[in-house]
């Protein structure tokens, strides 16, 4: 079913009786987890960093004489990470007749009865934000940055996909199996590695089963599971650790990204007065009511080599063959 653009009235958006469901899914697991709309942290510009460090290689031949003097000064040097706030900006409009008439059927009360829709104003608005918060889980995970120097262009924040350039692992069209999972987490561990209770493994659905193949039914092992972040996620062992299992409809074909959740954070700009991702009035212009929702978010990914991911890999299943 398409949407329509411009105002809704009793012409473009009718009513029906009976109950009211969704043909498109509303999930945003990868979102969900790491705070949602209503989570993560303040960012204080249209861009934001953070700052790591490192530690140097543990040397086995460090040690020093008895007397000897202080040896020469050593320092670790910080580095830093950066992203940009992205702007989520909709409309919602809806004339006078359409919000009086309410939730009645297209015929009278008594041949149609009343709809599932009370307020139009506002189950447009839920809609809204919903669909919003798929944007934002597709950017997050395949967003391409983007900070221009004018307004002609929108600012873009970095998703995962494109955040992590250490550890990735090609396979070059060849079927995903369970050393490549191995490989990645070894070389992910041995780069910083994944925490053992946020590693996770994002996948799309035919990679999703491809990895209950190689690991549980290869193996003759019954699945695990665990919540992260509200999230019932199945767990799977591999040799560097139990690793959930995300399945997001917004991965790319042949892809599997090796995530450390603690490591991610949705960014916020604050408006003042009025927060984050809110609903305001806009200016009136005839006989109906306009409101837009307005929000500024970006993704901190962290470390990007505590992260890690597979590319160009296909299946058993055809979807992502």
């Amino acid at each position: 079913m398409p949407g329509i653009v411009g105002m809704g009235t009793t012409f473009n958006l009718p009513n029906f009786v009976g109950d009211l469901f969704t043909v498109s899914p509303e999930d945003t697991p990868l979102l969900s987890a790491i705070g949602g709309l209503t989570g993560g942290r303040e960012a204080f510009d249209k861009t934001f960093e953070w700052q790591f460090y490192d530690l140097r290689d543990a040397d086995p031949n460090r040690q020093r004489v008895e007397g000897a003097e202080a040896p020469v000064a050593t320092e670790r040097v910080r580095a830093n990470a950066n992203n940009v706030l992205e702007v989520h900006q909709e409309t919602v409009s809806i004339s006078y007749t359409k919000q009086s008439v309410g939730p009645r059927g297209g015929f009278s009360t008594e041949a149609r009865g009343t709809g599932a829709v009370a307020n139009e104003m506002r189950w447009q608005m839920d809609a809204q934000i919903k669909q919003v918060a798929r944007d934002i889980e597709a950017s997050f995970i395949m967003g391409t940055y983007a900070n221009p120097s004018d307004n002609t262009t929108p600012r873009k924040t970095r998703g995962l996909l494109e955040a992590i350039t250490t550890n990735v692992i090609d396979l070059a069209s060849a079927p995903l199996g369970e050393e490549d999972i191995n490989d990645l987490f070894q070389l992910t561990y041995d780069n910083g590695g994944t925490e053992a209770e946020t590693r996770t493994l994002i996948v799309g659905s035919a990679m999703k089963r491809q990895l209950t193949k190689i690991f549980l039914k290869d193996h003759d092992l019954q699945p695990l599971s665990r919540s992260v972040g509200g999230l019932r996620l199945q767990v799977i062992e591999t040799d560097f650790g139990s690793a959930n299992i995300m399945v997001d409809r917004y991965i790319p074909a042949g892809q599997v990204i090796a995530a450390s959740l603690e490591e991610l954070a949705p960014r916020f700009l604050n408006v003042p007065g009025k927060g984050h991702f809110f609903w305001e009035p806009l200016a009136k212009t005839g006989a109906s009511d306009s409101s837009q929702l307005y929000g500024e978010i970006g993704l901190e990914y962290g470390n990007e080599r505590k992260h890690g991911k597979i590319v160009d890999a296909t299946t058993d299943y055809a979807s992502e063959s």
